[in-house]
C-alpha cells in the first residue's frame, strides 16, 4: 500500500488525526500504517522463522542469512523516509534486493509509494533497477539451475512492477479526486458565506432605506412648506421649524435603534432565531400605525385609514412590523410621488385569514405609471415574499393601488 504523497512545505495539509472521536480506538490511517509495516515485514518474518528452525536442527547457520536479515532491517527502518523522499527511500531499497530477500517487503512498499507521486522518469528509472536486481539475486541461489530461475524471477518481478505501478497509479487519481472535492465543498460553503453576508447586508440596507426614507420625505415636506407658503406667521413658522428638528432627532434615534439591532442579532448565538428576536422588540409595529398617520398628517399629508382589523392583540409581532413598513414605505412613496394628492389606507384581516393592506393615492399628473423599479417598492416585495405573504402594485382608474397581503402567523 503506497503512503500519501509528499507535499511540499508551504501546500503541505494538516496531518490527520491518529485517533477518532469514538472512545480512542485508532483512525483508518494508524489502522493502514500498522499494516503497511507488517506488510514490508513478511520477508523478513519469514526468515526469522527460518533461522529458528535452521537453528534447532543444523550445528551452523549459513552468515548469509544474518546478512540477509539485516538487509531487510535495514530497509524497514528506511521507510518513514519515503515521505520526504520517495524516489531515494525506492532507489535504495530497489538496489538491496540483489543482495537481500528480507527486503523485498520495503522495497515493494517504497516503489508503491513513489507510483502515487506519477514522476514517470522517476518511477522508469527505480522499476528497472528493482527489476534488475531482483534477476540478479539468482545469481546467489546455487542450489537451481541458472536460466529457469532467473526467468521466473524476471516474470515476477515484471508482473509486480506492473501491478504495483497500475494500483499507484488508481491511488493517486482517488486522492486527487477526493481531494476536489473537499475543495469544491470549501468552495461552496465559502460561497454560502458570502450569500449569508449579501443577505445581512441587504438587509440593513432595507432597514436603512424603510427609516430614513419615511423621515427625509417628511423633512422635505415640512421644509417645502416653510420654505413657500408666505402666509405663515411667526407661531406657525415656529411651529413648522420644532416639527423639522423633532423629525431630525427621531431620524437620528430610529438610525441607531437599527443598527444597534442589526448588530445584536449578528452577535446572537442563536442563528436566525436569535436575529428575529432582536429586530422584532424595538422596531414598531401595527399597533404603532396610530403614531405614524398622525406624524404625517401633522406634516401635512392628508391620509384617509379604514381600519377593520379583528382580534388584533393576537397577531404575531413580527407581522405587524412587517405591515407597519409596508403602509410607512406606501406613504413615504406616495409623498415622493404625488405631494399633496390625498392617501386612503385599508387595513383589514383576522385570524386564519391573513392580514390585508390596500393604500392608493390619486396620481400627479405627469408621473408615470407603475413604477415598478423603484428601490422601496423592490424591497418591500422582498420583505412581503420572505415573510410569505403576497404584494401587488399597478394604476387602477387614475390611482396608484398597492395591494399586500400577509400571513396572520408568523
Amino acid at each position: 500500500m503506497p503512503d500519501h504523497p509528499a507535499a511540499p512545505r508551504g501546500d503541505r495539509p494538516p496531518l490527520a488525526p491518529r485517533l477518532s472521536s469514538s472512545g480512542g480506538r485508532p483512525s483508518d490511517d494508524t489502522l493502514g500504517t500498522v499494516l503497511l509495516y507488517l506488510f514490508a515485514a513478511l520477508p523478513l518474518g519469514f526468515h526469522v522463522l527460518l533461522l529458528v528452525a535452521l537453528d534447532s536442527r543444523a550445528p551452523a547457520v549459513d552468515p548469509m542469512l544474518f546478512l540477509d536479515m539485516g538487509i531487510g532491517a535495514a530497509g524497514l527502518l528506511l521507510l518513514p523516509l519515503r515521505r520526504r523522499w520517495p524516489w531515494q527511500t525506492a532507489l535504495v531499497t530497489a538496489a538491496s534486493t540483489a543482495f537481500s530477500l528480507s527486503v523485498v517487503g520495503p522495497a515493494v512498499v517504497a516503489f508503491a509509494s513513489l507510483t502515487t507521486h506519477r514522476r514517470r522518469w522517476q518511477i522508469v528509472t527505480v522499476a528497472v533497477v528493482f527489476w534488475s536486481c531482483f534477476v540478479v539475486s539468482t545469481r546467489w541461489k546455487d542450489d537451481f539451475p541458472l536460466t529457469p530461475l532467473t526467468a521466473l524471477y524476471g516474470l515476477v518481478g515484471a508482473t509486480m512492477l506492473g501491478g504495483l505501478t497500475v494500483f499507484g497509479l488508481y491511488l493517486r487519481g482517488r486522492r486527487e479526486l477526493l481531494a476536489a472535492r473537499r475543495t469544491a465543498e470549501a468552495a461552496a460553503q465559502e460561497q454560502r458565506v458570502e450569500q449569508a453576508k449579501l443577505a445581512e447586508r441587504l438587509k440593513i440596507a432595507q432597514e436603512m432605506h424603510d427609516v430614513l426614507a419615511h423621515r427625509i420625505s417628511l423633512l422635505a415636506m415640512l421644509a417645502g412648506g416653510l420654505a413657500y407658503r408666505r402666509d405663515l406667521g411667526p407661531e406657525q413658522t415656529r411651529e413648522a421649524a420644532l416639527a423639522i428638528q423633532e423629525n431630525a432627532h427621531q431620524s437620528l434615534n430610529e438610525l441607531r435603534a437599527v443598527l444597534g439591532t442589526l448588530r445584536d442579532s449578528r452577535d446572537a448565538p442563536d442563528g436566525d432565531g436569535g436575529a428575529a428576536s432582536g429586530l422584532e422588540s424595538p422596531q414598531p409595529t401595527l399597533a404603532h400605525l396610530g403614531a405614524l398617520f398622525a406624524e404625517v398628517r401633522a406634516a401635512g399629508q392628508r391620509v384617509e385609514v379604514d381600519d377593520t382589523v379583528e382580534a388584533r392583540e393576537s397577531l404575531p409581532t413580527q407581522t405587524g412590523r412587517h405591515a407597519y413598513r409596508i403602509v410607512q414605505e406606501a406613504l413615504t412613496n406616495a409623498r415622493k410621488h404625488a405631494p399633496g394628492r390625498p392617501v386612503r389606507a385599508e387595513i383589514g384581516g383576522r385570524p386564519g385569514d391573513g392580514l390585508r393592506i390596500r393604500v392608493s393615492n390619486a396620481i400627479a399628473p405627469g408621473a408615470a405609471a407603475g413604477p415598478g423599479g423603484r428601490l422601496g417598492l423592490v424591497g418591500l416585495a422582498e420583505r412581503t415574499r420572505m415573510a410569505g405573504g403576497t404584494i401587488t402594485h399597478d394604476v387602477r382608474d387614475g390611482r396608484f393601488v398597492l395591494d399586500a397581503l400577509l400571513r396572520w402567523e408568523a
